[in-house]
């Protein structure tokens, strides 16, 4: 098989444009994104600060240059989040110009989401036409864990723009050999490493088989271009790194998530190979084998539990298609592409030994959506064969069934929409078989029906899921979309919301009571007590009295309070907009500062207040200890007094 064969269009192609689209492909798209966009703001405000611990950095970012393009937690630079800031950047500057709210924080969010969509309906519509392309965009927009992510403020949603605007370079590039195309392919996952580190790389060797098998030029050239694509990766991923790296630790902040201010260690330790082999030095609750607190690896991990309704919906259907899109279709290049997408991805969550949580799953919806549309594209132009036609009616059936098996986890979820999913299915895949024994124009309508049915048994539990994610706020560090779910364990709570406090679910261990844990009494936090309602999954929202407290005599101070672990620290940030010390990162388990550091920042008269029973601290998964330290000297050396129901020492 010839290389002009497996591309579209070839070099021999009098044109590179996809033909003009029907009359009602531009309202259709319209309403699509209009749709999409009401979806991702409507209730938007409900969810408050989102992820405190990223709303945070973002206010520091407003307030500090040296903050913004670090990404530190807090305008004074003393750490920064534990990834890398390219998504910061984004909401740092929304900040800095609408102000500190809700809004200015999620709605970037939310634009991003209509623009992902949008890059995928244009991507898949190039090579399989506008209604495949429309198809891409309702499944990416309808997959619950993306209206949840794309209203969130999490790295995730920039990330699944870059990574899709990629692969649109990655066709242009495929269509004519150009080398352009193919670095703006590069420099796309470049900023998604910047964006959330390794997993954007994932997309790599999709991309790379891609190129090297169907582009239309000669070997020696497609291996040359790859290698300048390779540069061109490089370059964009690795010139912030290596300021960082290369800047003196006097002059910038800690690398938050590293135990040694290094960001090669937090790029391929903590949040690299680590969460491959569970080797998460100060992480909480990874490693220990076949997941840890994470869950149970395994082929099923995709599809168990609070996880599989995140995003499997349709991953059967994609696999059945890819497999279909490489036998079938004359554009195997977008298969190769989006199916090497989405398999390597499975492969590596469902096999991760470290940190994974349910979010992570956005990962997988634009493979799916273009999978789906272009599997049904490709198979409904062939549905004069019988074996096609049978794919295509048996990947229905299959996928309103599976659809059926997730709609049955939420008891209590609307249980006459299992059943009606389950109808549609049956119809609509002998619908689609019966059309063809039938003349053209009862056939043509018999088929618009099962068309009609087979999308309601494919979108109607992603949409359900979906609107209720809409309706649900959403805070926290560890979120999931849909109702929930029998088994939602550790790393399945939503925060704020189900089961146990601070978004555990189902018993799990929760910030709050036992261990050590904020407000938990002795233990992790140094023996301090009386803690504020934040902790690892949710930010402190601390009382009036409280915010009046920190605030005063502030410009005084370099930092008005310090707490153990950054999103204990960010909740008094966010209430006072001003610099609060988040004493060893996240999980307060970085050794920063040393015990000796933060006695002299005390004796220069730079921190106001200690604010105790905040953060995790302790050694989490072998981190350091010296928040505990830390929190044990001032216990020792200064008065404890409570306001506001949180206990604080004046280090004044």
């Amino acid at each position: 098989m010839t290389t002009t064969t497996l591309t579209r269009p070839t070099v021999a192609d009098s044109s590179t444009q996809p033909p003009r689209d029907p009359t009602w492909v531009r309202p259709a798209l319209g309403l699509l994104l209009a749709g999409t966009l009401v979806a991702y703001v409507w209730n938007l405000s409900a969810s408050g600060w989102g992820n405190a611990f990223y709303a945070a950095a973002a206010q520091a970012g407003s307030e500090s240059w040296k903050a913004w393009f670090f990404g530190s937690s807090d305008a004074s630079n003393f750490i920064t989040v534990d990834k890398t800031p390219a998504a910061l950047w984004v909401t740092g500057l929304s900040v800095r110009i609408f102000g500190l709210s809700s809004w200015s924080i999620l709605v970037p969010q939310a634009l991003i989401g209509v623009a992902t969509v949008w890059v995928l309906h244009l991507t898949v519509r190039r090579w399989h036409g506008p209604a495949a392309g429309l198809l891409a965009g309702a499944v990416l927009a309808t997959t619950p864990i993306a209206t949840l992510m794309f209203r969130f403020n999490n790295p995730d949603a920039l990330l699944m723009l870059l990574l899709v605007a990629g692969v649109y370079g990655m066709v242009r590039a495929l269509e004519r050999g150009s080398t352009w195309w193919l670095v703006f392919a590069a420099g796309s996952i470049g900023f998604g490493f910047l964006t959330k580190m390794l997993q954007a790389l994932l997309v790599v060797p999709a991309f790379a088989l891609a190129y090297l098998l169907f582009a239309p030029t000669g070997w020696g050239r497609r291996a040359g271009q790859l290698l300048v694509a390779g540069a061109a990766l490089v370059v964009s991923a690795g010139w912030w790194i290596a300021i960082v790296e290369l800047t003196p630790a006097s002059w910038r902040p800690y690398v938050g998530g590293s135990q040694t201010n290094s960001i090669l260690e937090l790029t391929l330790g903590y949040n690299g190979l680590g969460r491959i082999t569970g080797n998460e030095t100060g992480s909480v609750g990874g490693g220990g084998g076949n997941g840890g607190g994470w869950g149970a690896t395994g082929w099923s991990r995709m599809f168990d539990g609070q996880t599989g309704g995140q995003a499997s919906w349709l991953l059967p259907a994609a696999l059945i298609f890819l497999v279909a899109g490489l036998v079938w279709s004359t554009r195997r290049a977008a298969y190769v592409l989006w199916g090497g997408w989405l398999v390597v991805t499975v492969v590596v969550f469902s096999t991760m030994q470290g940190i994974f949580h349910d979010y992570y799953t956005v990962a997988l919806a634009p493979a799916i959506g273009a999978l789906v549309a272009m599997g049904t594209a490709t198979l409904w132009r062939r549905r004069d064969n019988l074996l096609a036609l049978l794919t295509l009616a048996s990947t229905v059936a299959i996928s309103a069934i599976w659809s059926y098996v997730l709609l049955t986890r939420a008891t209590d979820f609307h249980p006459w929409l299992r059943v009606a999913v389950l109808l549609a299915g049956a119809a609509g895949a002998a619908g689609l078989l019966v059309s063809q024994q039938l003349g053209r124009r009862l056939g043509r309508r018999v088929g618009l029906a099962a068309a009609a049915a087979a999308l309601f048994a494919l979108l109607g539990g992603p949409v359900a899921y979906s609107m209720n994610t809409v309706a649900t706020p959403h805070s926290g560090s560890i979120v999931t979309a849909g109702p929930t779910v029998a088994g939602a364990g550790f790393g399945g709570g939503r925060g704020g919301a189900g089961g146990g406090p601070g978004g555990f679910r189902n018993g799990g261990t929760a910030p709050g009571g036992g261990m050590g844990f904020p407000g938990g009494g002795a233990g992790m936090g140094g023996g301090m007590g009386g803690g504020g309602m934040g902790g690892l999954l949710n930010a402190t929202t601390p009382s009036a009295e409280l915010v009046a407290l920190l605030r005063a005599d502030a410009s005084r101070y370099t930092w008005v309070g310090a707490a153990v672990g950054s999103n204990s620290a960010s909740g008094y940030q966010l209430a006072t907009e001003l610099p609060v010390m988040a004493i060893g990162g996240f999980n307060g388990s970085d050794p920063a500062p040393s015990l000796g550091q933060f006695q002299q920042h005390v004796a220069a008269g730079e921190i106001h207040y200690f604010i105790g029973g905040s953060g995790v601290g302790g050694r989490s998964n072998g981190g350091s200890s010296v928040s505990a330290e830390i929190a044990a000297w001032v216990a020792a050396n200064y008065t404890a007094q409570t306001v506001g129901g949180v206990t604080v020492y004046d280090l004044s």
